[in-house]
């Protein structure tokens, strides 16, 4: 037992549940908490240019790896507020962050005190857990329960607020004898899997819906082996893409009104049952559910009770996580003797050669199809994507192709602009030697552009796919229903630039100014040149490289209310195409 200050029993709890990476920006009220992380050195600190984007940070370090938490620290008062997006894009898909903020003294919290804010309330509805320690000796224990639910269930981040006084506190505590609390998840039965199994051996043409949760519990081999056992293909939503690799026989293609692959859509609506494991039946993944259901019988295994029969009630629900509930698919299927659905996987594939939108254009300025055709064929199969939302994004899911998980890192549900940048950050740092591309509009990149200046002092290397065509380019396409285009452009006549052409902003003296490098393409032949010299830029200074495509002002990108009736913008492509890859 040994006597300190609750700050310093919180850090050494932080080194013992392995949360050693925090991302946060010091002030008056969390100093003694940086103190203590000064003092006993095992926790690594990048410091954010927003605390924001520090949040963000922690989202993408923890989404990179299984089994990372990443820690986001900040002062009282706007540093808390400044959390709340993070803490509802991580709530939302499931994330498990821990955000710790500084308070005001508790003699003052209800004194109108500088920077004194009710954090824990205005967070509650967006965590597991936000609350604000009143005594010292309280910490561990608040420490101690925030590994606990942030693991236990379906996992989602933590909130602790610590007033000054609070974290100043002396304390006995022992860390040599601190555990960790056991982690719960409810786990499938024997019985639960065969019965899956039974009901969809009644079926002739069934399909695998993999969610986030198989990536969450690291199971994307477990999904494939059950999918090969049985011969059943699967469609991974946006949250569990890389789940199966996009070249696997039995990878159908995602589905959905707007990041989803044609012959997805296709598979989907041709299929008469559908397993889902570890998905929400997200309404940008459904449309109108009397098109989605009809005809199908549904299974729906999620950790959460509470998810089973939200968005509409299934045939057959499982509470269960997404590893425990395969591991008892996989055994149960090695003992059965499936159907041979080797007909209905072959109309699958077929679908899946044929059925694909053109992305071989030649024009100037570019369409923004060809940029993805050549990031694929230049950062192959290891590559770790990084994207949030916007037209950019959503071509990024109907184009790019992932093959591994944990490589398509994307803000599903919340999809607040600015993500992209400080989460690939976060990325990077959880794995310093990959090639980390994020894919942003220049809407996105503009909101959160500062965080370039991180990644230049840390040397947090990424390279940044900018496409730029100075829109709000989502929704400028959505509001083609109110039959205008208003207060959605971002085009101008830059006085320091003329040679932009009216593109507004001039990105590559930003980034410059921030210490990154930059390289500007205007014509289709020059992206793949660029985009090799962009890895090599990266790899040699260490920094962040932006590479900003100029884009065709507009360009309306694939999408619908149905999966029956998806607009086609751009003619499909043929088999010349196809067979060029």
């Amino acid at each position: 037992m040994a006597r300190m200050r609750a700050v310093d029993a919180a850090v050494l709890i932080l080194e013992r549940e392995n949360a050693t990476q925090t991302f946060g920006v010091p002030g008056a009220a969390i100093n003694p908490f940086y103190s203590a992380m000064r003092a006993h050195g095992g926790i690594k600190h990048v410091l954010a240019r927003h605390v924001e984007g520090a949040a963000h940070m922690a989202e993408g370090y923890t989404r990179a790896r299984a089994g990372n938490i990443g820690v986001c620290v900040g002062t009282s008062g706007p540093a808390g507020t400044d959390m709340i997006t993070g803490l509802y894009s991580a709530a939302a898909d499931s994330i498990p962050i821990l955000c710790v903020t500084g308070q005001a003294p508790v003699a003052r919290l209800h004194k109108e005190d500088f920077q004194a804010v009710d954090i824990a309330a205005i967070a509650a509805p967006l965590t597991k857990m936000a609350y604000t320690v009143m005594e010292g000796a309280q910490v561990p224990g608040a420490f101690q329960q925030a590994f606990h639910l942030m693991r236990s269930g379906r996992p989602g981040p933590v909130l602790i607020d610590l007033p000054l006084d609070v974290q100043l506190t002396e304390i006995d505590f022992d860390i040599d004898t601190y555990e960790p609390l056991p982690v719960h998840r409810p786990a499938a039965t024997r019985a639960q899997a065969e019965k899956v199994l039974a009901m969809m051996a009644g079926a002739e043409r069934p399909v695998i819906v993999a969610g986030g949760g198989v990536i969450n519990a690291d199971a994307g081999d477990l999904l494939v082996e059950l999918a090969e056992l049985l011969g059943v293909p699967v469609i991974p939503t946006l949250m569990g893409w890389g789940a199966i690799p996009d070249d696997h026989p039995l990878m159908a293609g995602m589905v959905g009104l707007q990041t989803a692959h044609r012959y997805g859509n296709a598979t989907l609506l041709a299929a008469d049952f559908v397993l889902g494991i570890g998905n929400r039946w997200a309404n940008r993944h459904t449309g109108g559910l009397e098109v989605y259901r009809r005809g199908r019988t549904f299974v729906h295994i999620d950790i959460e009770p509470t998810q089973i029969g939200r968005v509409f009630a299934p045939d057959y629900g499982v509470v269960s996580d997404a590893g425990a509930a395969l591991i008892q698919l996989v055994e149960a299927a090695r003992a059965t003797l499936p159907p041979d659905r080797g007909v209905w996987a072959k109309e699958c594939q077929e679908r899946k050669r044929t059925l694909h939108r053109r992305t071989d254009f030649d024009n100037v300025p570019i369409k923004p199809q060809r940029v993805y055709q050549e990031m694929n064929l230049t950062f192959g199969k290891d590559v770790r994507y990084v994207s949030t939302i916007g037209l950019s994004q959503i071509a990024g899911g109907q184009f790019l192709h992932v093959y591994k998980p944990r490589h398509w890192i994307n803000c599903g549900q919340a999809g607040p602009l600015g993500w992209t940048v400080p989460a690939a950050l976060g990325v990077a740092v959880a794995d310093p030697e990959a090639t980390v591309v994020a894919l942003s509009g220049d809407y996105d990149f503009q909101f959160m552009i500062e965080e370039l200046a991180v990644g230049a002092q840390f040397n947090i290397p990424f390279l940044q796919v900018l496409v730029n065509n100075s829109y709000l380019g989502l929704i400028r396409q959505a509001q083609r229903a109110f039959d205008m285009d208003f207060q959605v452009s971002l085009a101008f006549d830059n006085v320091n630039a003329p040679e932009l052409g009216g593109y507004g902003v001039d990105h590559v003296k930003v980034v410059e100014g921030l210490g990154c490098k930059a390289i500007r393409v205007h014509e289709p032949g020059e992206l793949a040149g660029a985009f090799e010299e962009a890895r090599k830029i990266m790899e040699d200074l260490r920094v962040p490289v932006v590479v900003e495509v100029i884009l065709e002002r507009v360009t309306n990108i694939a999408m619908g209310a149905d999966l029956d009736a998806i607009t086609e913008f751009e003619e499909v492509a043929d088999a010349e195409i196809l067979s060029r890859g």
